[in-house]
């Protein structure tokens, strides 16, 4: 069993709590009961400025918040009155037979969501087709009858769908296409031979990252944060109406994180390689760590202004924005696993507890009392009880997100 609860900012009822009120301590979110069967539970979870994604590890997308942008899809079952706001979490209308839960997408192997982002008004998935297929020979002599099978190694393909409004490139279908409330696949990516390893976005553009090690990304690049553009790209104000490759990172890409003008690129894990385009304010570029201090690097993340990365030892270390506490507190102690909003971010210690710290206006970070942003403050927002345990943490716009499995959650 799982409990998911919410706290933080809900203007648009992006918590999927039912209703659209601020809520500072955390409340249960409520699931569609027939998607939470035994063994279901939730597995990414992705919140734009007004809207939250939410992937079940059965496959099934969930959206919640404002539904106007058409960042929250179609949703199942169909509204039967116009309203620009879903305050509680329902499936996404996904077409068909692209999509298929257990299915195989129509064209063979195993099809499913594998990633999912969001931009302040649209939403980014990848969905990715493992196929394996087997090759026998049979062989027979007048001593024996031989059976000889191999296995071939599965192969992998992507396409990346999107849906919402983008005004400066977040879809990446190009200029003709601004708005859409269909999931809608990018023509042509990512390129033959190649699918989707890992995926991210912030408030104008995203980033996909292939498993040849290259970065892909789209949407707005007038700060560099998709790196240099050609002149033509230049003058139309920065902006990348389709997928672009970044050039000249040095190494290849294994994951990538977006700050709100910036973009950083990890090579792997063991080397500690990384680079931040775009913008440096905050500091993001001149005050990043050396590679020897981010080597064997657990998990990564990104806020508007600042870049976090939790070492394999469990000190979490970052850099960037810390006018209202967005840093990790010095003495915070081993980190299981960290979570990064606009400008807050959760660390799930290793005594099992969540703490937040940074800018808490909304409640995001719990009572407002206990976390008013000043730096190196920090409040204890969720602990498990006997028999559970917190396995999920998640960060959105002033928005903050809890998942407790165990027998009594």
């Amino acid at each position: 069993m799982f409990l998911l609860q919410a706290l933080g900012s809900n203007g648009s009822g992006q918590l999927g709590l039912g209703h659209q009120d601020d809520v500072s301590t955390p409340q249960p979110v409520t699931l569609p009961s027939s998607l939470t069967t035994a063994g279901i539970k939730p597995t990414q979870i992705a919140a734009g400025g007004n809207h939250t994604l939410l992937l079940l590890s059965s496959g099934t997308l969930l959206s919640a918040g404002d539904t106007a942008s058409g960042a929250c899809g179609r949703l199942l079952p169909p509204s039967s009155s116009p309203t620009t706001v879903s305050p509680s979490f329902h499936p996404v209308d996904l077409p068909s037979p692209l999509f298929l839960t257990d299915g195989d997408g129509g064209g063979g192997g195993d099809t499913k969501i594998t990633h999912i982002a969001a931009t302040w008004e649209a939403s980014v998935l990848v969905v990715t087709t493992t196929t394996s297929s087997t090759t026998g020979s049979n062989t027979s002599s007048t001593t024996s009858n031989t059976t000889t099978t191999s296995i071939n190694p599965p192969t992998k393909t992507s396409k990346v769908y999107t849906f919402g409004t983008g005004s400066k490139g977040e879809l990446g279908l190009g200029p003709g296409t601004p708005h859409t409330s269909t999931p809608t696949a990018i023509p042509n990516f990512p390129p033959a031979g190649t699918h989707v390893v890992d995926l991210a976005a912030c408030m104008g553009h995203a980033v996909a990252v292939l498993s040849n090690g290259e970065a892909w990304g789209w949407g707005s690049g007038r700060k560099g944060q998709l790196g240099t553009l050609p002149a033509p790209a230049g003058a139309t104000g920065g902006v990348v109406w389709a997928p672009r490759r970044i050039e000249g990172v040095g190494f290849a890409v294994a994951r990538a994180v977006c700050g709100r003008e910036f973009t950083c690129l990890f090579g792997g894990r063991e080397t500690g390689e990384m680079v931040v385009l775009g913008s440096d304010k905050w500091g993001v570029r001149t005050r990043a760590p050396a590679a020897g201090v981010l080597a064997g690097w657990r998990e990564v993340g990104a806020g508007w202004g600042s870049v976090f990365v939790l070492r394999a030892d469990g000190r979490l270390v970052s850099w960037g924005r810390d006018d209202h506490g967005q840093m990790a507190p010095e003495d915070l102690g081993p980190v299981r696993r960290v979570a990064v909003g606009s400008e807050h971010a959760l660390a799930l210690t290793e005594a099992g507890d969540v703490v937040a710290w940074g800018w808490g206006e909304h409640g995001n970070c719990g009572p407002i009392r206990q976390c008013e942003g000043e730096k190196g403050q920090r409040n204890r927002i969720a602990a498990a009880g006997e028999g559970t345990e917190i396995t999920m943490i998640g960060a959105g716009c002033a928005t903050t997100w809890l998942v407790t499995e165990g027998e009594s959650a």
